[in-house]
Formats: C-alpha cells, structure tokens, sequence
C-alpha cells in the first residue's frame, strides 16, 4: 500500500477511524491533509480508548505522522492530545509542514459571532475556529506554522492583524473580546517553543518517502458531500475532504497515489444544518438514529 487515501463518501462519521486504525497499522507514515479539530475519532487500542481531533490514528501504532499544509492547526488543542497520550506511556513522533496554518483565539470567537447571528442560514459549524481560519489564509492574513515558531515573526504577524480581528469582533459581532495581543503573543511564542522540533517539509518527506517505495497513509476528515467545492454549498466545511484534496493538501503529485478507499455506512447521517435527501422523519429515522449513536 505505497500511496493510499482513506476518505468518508457520505457527510462524515462514516466510521473512517476504525478503518483508519486497521491500515495505519501496516503503514510507515501516516498523513493529515485538510480539516482541522473539527472532527474527531475513536480508537480502541487492547482495552485503551483513545480519542483524538487533530493527530492521525497513526500515533496509536507508534508511526511517524504528519500534518500537512492543508490542516489548520490548533496548537493548544495539539498539546493537550500529545499530554494525553504521554499520560498512558505513549510517545508521539510528529512532523507538521512550515506552511500549515494555525488557529488563534479570534478564530474561534469569530465563528461563534457569525453563527450566532445567523438565522435560517446556519451552518452548524463547531465553533472551533475553522473557518476563520480558512479564510484568513484566502485573504494572506494568516499566521502558520513557521510563525509560531519564529518569535520575531509572530510578534510581528500578531501586530499586524489582531487590531484587524478585534475591530471586526466589537463593531460586526459585538463582542468585547477578554484578550490582548500581549497575552496572545506569549501564550503562543510558548506552544512555538514546545513544538519547534517538530517542523518538516511534509511535502518532500511524504515525496520522498513515496519514492522509495515505503507505505503512507493519508487520513481524510468529514466527507465527500462536506466538500467545499463538490459538496451541499453552502452546507459545507471549509476546505477539501475529497481524496483530490491530497494533493494540495500535502504538496504532491495524485499519481503517486495507489488505492483510494471510500467508507460508507448503512444508512446516511449528517451533523449540523443543510439539506439531507431521503431523510427519514419518521419513527424508523429515530429508531436508526438512537441505535446508531
């Protein structure tokens, strides 16, 4: 299995991390390419539960694993994982791409203003911050991965654009946001420091790795009807669960891609608004929906 993506065909919780879980285990690298800590899987290890949002399933077999500049990255969220997992013995061998960009507090406070003051055009989104952050990158205001890490650049990043954001959360959404750039500054020159030895080019060591005829994973969020571009717009999320996605995703060729593997489940289900065909509202679609939870 030298290039295999694993993608949810329907709107998400497919059940991709049990099927996730079973490949990461023949894998040498496993592999983010979109979304962010807006979706989640559940892994069971031997009697271990093991939850996560943003690290791929990989870390459960002790793989190398990487996130690619097509995630967002919520490095708080990050280092509460890892925490976790060092708390049951288990040791994380990571690698995030210089280009990925990085969730900051405005971010969530941001999605929070515009959902709530939408009415019948609600998403549903998490609130985490996601699209934000998305947009930020379509708009060259974004902070990634390289900032972080760079003190003198995040200083400067933070100057630049968190008069923009807060202007934005006061006179759009009305929100007196309990934050200032200083506290910000620091609290994230921090999470830079922690995770500085984990910068890699995921593009060159997945191209490589390829190359060599070693085996990578790439871990999809959501679903193919989550898609940006090809999904439910506006009822979608914020960047690319389509197994093109790798491609941009991570910064390689689609031909160094060998199998693609769709996951489906009985029946369909979908988080948040947006239109749903052949929904049951009936007492079947309750049934299926409290045996399926």
């Amino acid at each position: 299995m030298p290039g295999t993506v694993i993608i949810g065909s329907q709107f998400g919780d497919e059940g991709k991390g049990k099927v996730t879980d079973f490949y990461s285990d023949k894998a040498e690298l496993v592999v983010r390419y979109q979304g962010g800590n807006n979706a989640g899987h559940t892994v069971v290890v031997g009697n271990e539960t093991l939850k996560f949002h943003l690290l791929p399933s990989g870390v459960c077999h002790g793989k190398r694993i990487l996130i690619g500049a097509g995630v967002v990255l919520d490095p708080r969220v990050l280092k509460q994982e890892i925490e976790n997992l060092g708390a049951k013995g288990r040791k994380t061998d990571l690698g995030i791409d210089p280009r990925t960009h990085i969730i900051m507090p405005w971010h969530n406070l941001l999605d929070e203003g515009r959902e709530n003051s939408k009415s019948k055009t609600k998403i549903g989104t998490t609130k985490r911050g996601i699209g934000p952050c998305y947009a930020d990158k379509a708009e060259r205001l974004g902070i990634r991965f390289e900032d972080l890490v760079d003190e003198k650049r995040l200083k400067e990043r933070i100057e630049e654009v968190f008069p923009i954001k807060k202007a934005i959360l006061e006179k759009v959404y009305g929100i007196k946001a309990q934050m200032t750039k200083e506290g910000i500054f620091e609290e994230y020159r921090t999470l830079g420091s922690e995770f500085r030895e984990s910068l890699s080019d995921v593009s060159l060591e997945v191209c490589d790795a390829l190359d060599a005829g070693r085996s990578v994973l790439f871990e999809g969020a959501q679903g193919t009807f989550l898609d940006n571009d090809f999904g439910t717009y506006p009822f979608v999320t914020s960047s690319h669960p389509i197994s093109g996605g790798v491609a941009t995703g991570v910064g390689m060729p689609f031909a160094k891609v060998n199998r693609v593997i769709g996951i489906v489940k009985a029946y369909t289900t979908r988080v948040g608004f947006g239109p749903f065909p052949t929904e049951l509202s009936d007492k079947i679609g309750e049934h299926l929906t409290l045996k399926g939870q």
